[in-house]
């Protein structure tokens, strides 16, 4: 095993296909990040961040300045020894979650491929295919009953919808959806849009209109845990906490909060070993685990198509971001099916 020789960071441009809207905003461009990691031996492992500054708290020129600063780090330090190299790289930058996920993912990339071995491997299985839903934005109702045609044309048979601002408009965009794929199993995201007594009234009034929803998503405000419990305690669709978990500490806050039934691990906020720690509070706290995604392309959502895979035990799994871009690092399908393989996650970013 050899040590890291060089890391070098790239800020590089997306353009999303269309404008997405959520409640937080509006995004027409994905700026991200990609880190790569070369060993003495020749080897580069790649890692990617997609900084959403609502939801990170980061913009590109930031999570580019910290993953240059993890560089100094890393450099000339064993790459098998990546479980310590992650930790220092975090300790150092708090919070920076994006540039610190380009570099551990970078890291572990070039062990696996130090190794030889899938990514999903380290996580304790191995690579096999991973169905994704298709996520819906914010647009006006008709809209979204043209792009859910169009994903289920596709061969999606689970939709998320965005929602968050206006209630009534909500409700309408949801039954749109419905009425043109009925039999599309449909999570609700708010991105924190709703107060809880708004979460009730849309649950409340979905339900009057005939429509099973299997989750609604971060409802509130990410901070407000006693809110988040009042609508899970009110409402019959399960409650997914995103926002709300960045670590394993706050995984662990809305357990004891009881304000959540599924934690939606991202790997955009954790990291990879993160996201693991995350998946093990679910389970000993009988939760169900779900797994988003950032507006990442090929190379992060491999990433956690291969925690997936190594670690079982998902719910369900929203890695979409790829699918949103005009054009990323990689070809990409347009259907559900991810394939990961490796050896570590199996994408070269083509640059």
């Amino acid at each position: 095993m050899t040590a890291i020789e060089q890391v070098t960071v790239d800020a590089v441009a997306h353009r999303l296909s269309e404008p997405f809207e959520i409640s937080l905003g509006v995004r027409e461009s994905a700026r991200n990040l990609i880190v790569t990691v070369q060993t003495e031996s020749g080897i580069h492992g790649y890692g990617e961040g997609s900084p959403l500054p609502p939801v990170t708290g980061e913009t590109q020129p930031a999570a580019v300045a910290i993953a240059k600063s993890a560089a100094e780090i890393v450099e000339g330090r064993e790459v098998r020894n990546y479980r310590g190299l992650v930790s220092d790289v975090r300790n150092a930058f708090p919070g920076a979650v994006s540039g610190t996920f380009a570099v551990e993912t970078a890291i572990l990339d070039a062990y696996c491929r130090e190794q030889e071995i899938p990514l999903a491997e380290l996580f304790g299985g191995m690579p096999e295919t991973v169905e994704t839903d298709l996520t819906i934005p914010i647009v006006p109702p008709e809209e979204a009953a043209l792009q859910a045609e169009e994903a289920a044309d596709a061969g999606f048979d689970h939709l998320k919808i965005k929602a968050g601002n206006d209630v009534a408009t909500d409700i309408e965009r949801i039954v749109a959806v419905h009425d043109t794929v009925p039999d599309a199993v449909l999570k609700i995201d708010a991105n924190q849009g709703w107060s809880p007594k708004e979460t009730k009234q849309f649950a409340t009034e979905v339900d009057t209109r005939g429509i099973d929803l299997a989750l609604i998503e971060q409802p509130v405000d990410k901070d407000d845990l006693s809110g988040l419990a009042y609508t899970r305690n009110h409402v019959d669709v399960p409650v997914a906490a995103d926002e709300s978990v960045f670590s394993p500490a706050d995984a662990l806050a809305v357990v004891r909060s009881d304000a959540a039934d599924i934690l939606n691990v991202k790997l955009g906020k954790s990291g990879a070993l993160g996201a693991m720690a995350i998946a093990s509070v679910a389970e000993a706290a009988n939760l169900d685990v779900m797994i988003g995604c950032m507006l990442e392309s090929a190379v992060g959502i491999h990433t956690s198509a291969h925690v997936v895979a190594g670690l079982g035990g998902f719910s369900y799994v929203d890695l979409d971001g790829n699918l949103l871009l005009d054009q990323g690092v990689a070809e990409t399908a347009f259907d559900p099916e991810i394939h990961p393989v490796g050896p570590g996650h199996g994408v070269t970013p083509d640059r």
